[in-house]
């Protein structure tokens, strides 16, 4: 047997040892997650297919793709669809209404624009609407100022309130170059 193919057996055979060391949890595929509260596995996205299954509320699942409303996760050994609203791609299971509470002035509204100086596509919001995350909206990394009226908003980076965070309380017009354009999620006053 030539030199060449001896080498490929024994680093295929070394590949198979390896991978049989290593723990069942290396080899799970999907984005890790939870699932907020409990619900019915369907067979495809939406609730007009078969139920396949059931888990409980926070669950720890992993999601394999996403439509715009429903995910196809498994966990406990089950696979099937569930709501986009139900999963939490956080740390921990929480639902789309919670985040940081500060003891802060309330009330009022926050209007977050594309455009630097409260220019371009706007979107406003009121005291107490929390996202936790905006690329669900397809509005992540969007928004270079905000104005802020009788309010204040906490704005994140990145989803569900991690990275760089900032309370603004009076109008912006250019965001902290942290984050100009690169706003994921916020939490109004």
């Amino acid at each position: 047997m030539p030199i060449a193919s001896r080498l490929a057996s024994v680093a295929a055979l070394f590949f198979a040892v390896a991978l049989l060391a290593l723990p069942a949890r290396a080899l799970e595929t999907g984005t890790a997650a939870w699932l907020i509260e409990g619900q019915s596995l369907f067979e495809g996205p939406g609730q007009a297919y078969d139920v396949v299954g059931e888990l409980g509320g926070e669950t720890r699942i992993r999601v394999d793709r996403c439509t715009y409303r429903w995910c196809r996760v498994h966990a406990e050994g089950q696979r099937g669809w569930v709501s986009r609203d139900n999963i939490s791609f956080g740390q921990q299971p929480r639902g789309p209404l919670t985040g940081p509470h500060f003891d802060h002035p309330r009330g009022g509204a926050v209007c977050f624009f594309e455009g630097p100086n409260f220019s371009g596509a706007s979107v406003c919001a009121k005291a107490g609407t929390v996202v936790h995350d905006l690329l669900l909206f397809d509005l992540d990394n969007r928004y270079s100022s905000v104005e802020v009226s009788g309010s204040s908003v906490m704005v994140c980076r990145d989803r569900d309130f991690t990275s760089y965070c900032e309370l603004i309380d009076a109008s912006q017009p250019r965001m902290h170059g942290f984050l100009d354009d690169n706003v994921s999620s916020y939490r109004v006053y």
